[in-house]
């Protein structure tokens, strides 16, 4: 398969606008025309609604595709450098070229959209490519390996849906670029695999994204917004708060919010709701089940293992070194600790690996000024949640254990491309100068030719 890739991509066959145009407009299609089918997909691996899957799946990449086609063009123009004067008669440029064949590995918990988006940016960058969908989620990576085929070019794209051993097999061969979505343990495997090819990679991973909540902070709103972002999807968003520092002033009076935003959001019961997805596998709904006895339940709590149910579910009293708070929660739990001072708050996260979002309320200029300062992430928001990595203007990535690598919109064409250098030198003039033996009196002067305009 991979040698069938590397003989379409070196016949040139993925390198026109045209190809590239064509192959985003099927994928636009397929977005429109499967959307049913989409939706029933994502609802039989996570209990997702139709409703959710249009706003956090495939509305977000149909935007990401009419943004792309819009900028494509000129994404695709070489971009002119000057020349130093003792290096004339010549011209300069950065050209984007394609990787190459390249390896899109994506995760289980928006299973549509963290495969395809990254397609969107190798497709703009002219790639052949080989999709490798989360077993985990089979009946969306079952509809993506149908569709493929139908909606775009079969000789260029590709898809592998198998499991982890079909995963190890793939990072077992040499890809010009490998692009990775899904937990730390799986991107270790990816950097181990890179080491042994020596080929680049983008891991885009997790971590515990903090939330500070400073007592001068619009309460209500805060607790609604926090609420929907660390609820939708049960908890299983990347970028979900995964921890609150809300100071001691107004821990109460949140809270009390809090549960109120709950029952407007899902009702009295939220196992009920129709906007309330489900855990993905009995593994993980193990694992968060033992993590419920970390602290003390303010609300929610309840679980229902058949059908894969944890409630929305509140935590105050949380131990710094509980299992809760060690490693990503990744599910719908939500543990709450409080500060007095700022500089409180911003020790304790400095003490962890940098996560992937820092989230803060704040109705104060200087305070977000000093969290943005006093902290490293990959993306910082102030007084709402999610909506850094839903702007296509905007790199979405990780940094330290957090990830490494960008995409969305431009930056996710310029991670599938390469900068190629390129100068174009005049024949002449050839001076002597240039070449040896290098005498004093010549070499004096091409010092200082170097070293005015070098």
């Amino acid at each position: 398969m991979l040698d069938e890739l590397r003989l379409v991509f070196q016949s040139g066959r993925t390198e026109s606008f045209a190809w590239r145009r064509a192959q985003l407009l099927a994928l636009q299609r397929f977005l429109r025309e499967r959307e049913t089918d989409i939706a029933a997909a994502v609802h039989a691996d996570l209990g997702k609604s139709g409703r959710e899957t249009f706003l956090t799946e495939t509305s977000f990449l149909a935007g990401e595709i009419r943004y792309a086609l819009k900028h494509l063009k000129g994404w695709m123009q070489s971009s002119r450098r000057g020349v130093p004067l003792h290096y004339q008669f010549g011209q300069g440029a950065i050209r984007p070229e394609a990787r190459g064949v390249v390896l899109i590995i994506g995760a289980w918990n928006y299973p549509l959209q963290l495969v395809l988006a990254p397609l969107v940016a190798a497709l703009a960058a002219g790639n052949c490519i080989v999709l490798k969908p989360s077993e985990l989620a089979p009946r969306t990576a079952e509809l993506i390996a149908d569709s493929v085929g139908e909606y775009l070019d079969s000789q260029a794209v590709r898809v592998v849906a198998g499991g982890i051993a079909d995963a190890q097999a793939l990072l077992a061969e040499r890809f010009d670029f490998v692009f990775y979505t899904g937990g730390r343990n799986g991107g270790r495997q990816v950097l181990l695999a890179a080491a042994r090819h020596i080929m680049p990679v983008a891991l885009e991973l997790g971590g515990k994204n903090p939330c500070i909540v400073e007592k001068d902070a619009v309460l209500k709103t805060a607790a609604r917004r926090i609420v929907w972002a660390k609820f939708l999807n049960a908890g299983q968003t990347c970028i979900a708060p995964d921890y609150l520092l809300v100071h001691a002033d107004v821990e109460k009076k949140l809270l009390s919010l809090m549960q109120q935003a709950v029952r407007d959001f899902f009702g009295a019961d939220p196992r009920t709701s129709p906007d309330y997805s489900r855990i993905v596998n009995d593994h993980h709904f193990t694992r968060l089940e033992r993590l419920l006895q970390d602290g003390t339940i303010v609300s929610g709590g309840q679980t229902h293992r058949d059908s894969r149910y944890i409630a929305p579910t509140i935590l105050r009293g949380v131990p710094a070194g509980s299992g809760m708070m060690e490693s990503e929660i990744f599910g719908p739990l939500l543990p709450v600790l409080t500060y007095r001072s700022l500089e409180e708050a911003l020790s304790f996260i400095a003490g962890r690996d940098d996560p992937l979002a820092v989230y803060l309320f704040s109705s104060k200029r200087a305070t977000a000024k000093k969290v943005l300062c006093g902290t490293r992430s990959g993306s910082f928001c102030c007084n709402d949640l999610l909506f850094q990595s839903a702007i296509h203007t905007l790199p979405f990535g990780g940094t330290g254990k957090s990830g490494f690598g960008a995409y969305h919109g431009k930056a996710g064409f310029e991670t599938f491309s390469l900068r190629r250098s390129i100068l174009f030198r005049s024949i002449y003039p050839d001076p002597a100068m240039r070449y040896p033996p290098y005498g004093r009196k010549k070499f004096g002067f091409l010092k200082r030719l170097v070293t005015l305009f070098g």
